[in-house]
């Protein structure tokens, strides 16, 4: 794999892990403050996805990134 290659598919798997974090943010958000799963919303339920995808929207990058920088190390 070349290098162009390889950081297109690295900055594709970065975004997309933030993205991913992003939407379980608004799905815990929308649990919490909707009658999205039961009437008058789920704040505790909804409180905990949201804070699990704020986990995942930056630990998951910060991850990434640390395992891309030891493969090129040993290069």
């Amino acid at each position: 794999m070349d290098d162009e290659a390889k950081w297109k598919k690295r900055f594709l798997l970065f975004m997309g892990a933030r993205l991913v974090g992003l939407v379980t943010v608004a799905a815990g958000l929308a649990i919490a403050l909707t009658d999205l799963v039961r009437p008058g919303g789920w704040p505790v339920v909804g409180g905990i996805i949201a804070v699990l995808g704020l986990i995942d929207m930056v630990g998951a990058p910060m991850m990434l990134k640390k395992k891309w920088k030891a493969e090129d190390e040993g290069r």
